[in-house]
């Protein structure tokens, strides 16, 4: 979609104000903490762009809140399992040998959309240490949240998405659908934690030194993330509105990942 169409399904230019009175109208409320997954395109001609998105969302949780973003990179991962787009086999090695290590302040997202990417530079913007599936947050409870993300299991028990869990987080969908929401990924890991692995790799930094590193880590089921978006509304644990012109949905934490769990255990 390009900014001219943008602009003609546009009523009106969006703003940081009248952004912020949508977030406030669905139910976003000051001081708490909140996972945001976020299109831009979806939300109509926005004055300020993503810079204005992400002062409406810092302007709504206020100082006394948290905002959290993903910033996955999923390009810093083993070129042997890459399929959008798959590269030459005999380029496998040589990927893997000259891949940038990850940096959690230079390294950047990769089809997080323009508002995960400049959010993870923010001033006050801290980013978790796993290489692939990485969240970003600012506010109160960001190094909580993010504090040692384990490689092999990046969304269970041991993983942000468990500590927004416990805190009582809510996660927003700003224009983009359950395939987009990872606190999803915690109600598998906790409806199968005994999933099959697939042997991953990253360029990490170790001891001072640039190396690769093999790891195994649960193969996730993005295809069911769908059908449990449409039973949380259903169910009316996600609520829905509009923000600029982005159909979004507001959701806890606690109440979708305890609902998705009982449903797939129940769906065996």
């Amino acid at each position: 979609m390009t900014e001219a169409s943008i602009i003609r399904q546009s009523a009106m230019p969006r703003t940081r104000e009248s952004l912020a009175a949508d977030l406030r109208t669905l139910g976003v409320r000051a001081g708490e903490t909140l996972l945001v997954h976020s299109s831009l395109k979806a939300l109509g001609w926005v004055n300020g762009a993503e810079t204005a998105v992400i002062q409406a969302l810092c302007d709504v949780i206020t100082p006394a809140g948290t905002l959290v973003m993903p910033a996955m990179s999923a390009d810093l991962t083993d070129p042997v399992h890459w399929g959008a787009p798959p590269i030459p086999q005999a380029w496998h090695e040589p990927v893997r040998q000259s891949m940038p290590a990850f940096d959690p302040k230079r390294t950047p997202t990769r089809g997080m959309g323009r508002i995960a990417e400049l959010f993870r530079t923010w001033p006050g913007v801290s980013r978790s240490s796993h290489p692939a599936s990485s969240l970003a947050a600012w506010g109160t409870q960001a190094s909580a949240i993010l504090r040692d993300q384990p490689l092999e299991d990046p969304f269970g028990e041991n993983s942000p998405l468990a500590r927004l869990y416990d805190l009582q987080a809510r996660v927003l969908l700003l224009g983009v659908t359950f395939e987009s929401c990872t606190v999803l990924h915690l109600a598998e890991r906790r409806t199968w934690p005994h999933q099959a692995l697939i042997q991953e790799g990253a360029p990490l930094m170790v001891d001072g030194e640039r190396r690769w590193v093999r790891y195994e880590t649960p193969i996730l089921r993005v295809d069911l993330l769908e059908d449990a978006g449409r039973h949380l509304v259903e169910t009316g644990i996600a609520q829905s509105g509009i923000v600029g012109s982005a159909r979004s949905y507001l959701l806890p934490v606690r109440e979708a990942v305890d609902a998705t769990v009982a449903r797939w255990r129940g769906m065996e």
